[in-house]
């Protein structure tokens, strides 16, 4: 039998998803649990139930619980081998396209797509690529279209890079401004920040490369295969997939739809079959 603050908690999520149509029924229990209660406490309710009452009668209030449900925490150039992996196995063959299309699911802050958008530059590809970064919280695509990074950060950004293969200095991509880095404007205009939800959206483009990584470690296997479904049909013939290091599509519905390409760092092929 289920704990009242599990009961409590299931009922939050489904008021959310009937009041703003954000769906976390799917997400990992433990780890949904882990952070509904970490927000109970950082907002000072009372109780789960009392959390849900503020949410369902101030939309303030779920935009303040949502940057605790969709974990925004990301670093440019995350994982430097699995970009390495990219730019060595992946960029020769979008080389051969005449235009590409890339989207970034989760993409929280705009870390990875603005890695992504670099590493296309350099590889002389980025004039050529549409560029789509989705998410469903949308402080954070705020903040992601912003593109202005604290300095803190942009070092460890500069180590990420320096290890990922990156052929420049990193400082040649953004200025010291705002009290932080904001990112070149042909970047920014690289790419297309969009709301968008793996749990409740259908696809909305064909592309060659869809870029997933650390999200689905949150969701329960059945938004995971929901989730995979969707970047298969969104790829194109022999389109590629990267996941999180942390994930694989070992054990998933679509194990047997996908090539691996570099299993360490989570890069897959959509198979020809």
């Amino acid at each position: 039998m289920p704990g009242l603050a599990d009961i409590e908690i299931r009922l939050l999520i489904e008021a959310v998803f009937l009041r703003y149509g954000h769906d976390f029924r799917d997400y990992s229990p433990a780890s949904l649990k882990r952070r509904v209660l970490q927000a109970r406490e950082r907002m000072g309710a009372a109780s789960i139930s009392a959390l849900q009452e503020r949410v369902l009668h101030d939309a303030a209030e779920f935009s303040q619980l949502l940057q605790y449900l969709t974990v925004p925490v990301s670093e440019m150039f995350r994982d430097p081998p699995y970009f390495l992996a990219l730019r060595q196995q992946v960029i020769p063959v979008l080389r051969t396209y005449p235009s590409i299309k890339v989207w970034v699911a989760g993409c929280s802050t705009g870390e990875e797509p603005y890695s992504l958008a670099i590493l296309l530059q350099e590889e002389g590809l980025l004039d050529r690529t549409i560029l789509y970064a989705t998410d469903i919280n949308h402080a954070s695509l705020d903040k992601a279209r912003q593109g202005i990074f604290g300095l803190e950060a942009v070092r460890a950004f500069t180590r990420n890079y320096q290890r990922s293969g990156g052929l420049r200095s990193f400082s040649d991509y953004y200025t010291a401004a705002y009290g932080g880095a904001l990112f070149d404007k042909s970047l920014r205009d690289s790419i297309t920040f969009a709301d968008h939800s793996l749990a409740t959206d259908s696809v909305f483009s064909e592309t060659q490369l869809v870029s997933c990584r650390n999200v689905l470690i949150y969701f329960n296997r059945k938004l995971q295969d929901r989730a995979l479904a969707l970047f298969h049909e969104s790829l194109s013939h022999r389109g590629f997939l990267g996941l999180g290091t942390k994930e694989t599509l070992d054990f998933s519905g679509y194990a047997g739809r996908f090539d691996v390409v570099s299993r360490a760092e989570r890069v897959y092929r959509k198979a020809a079959r």
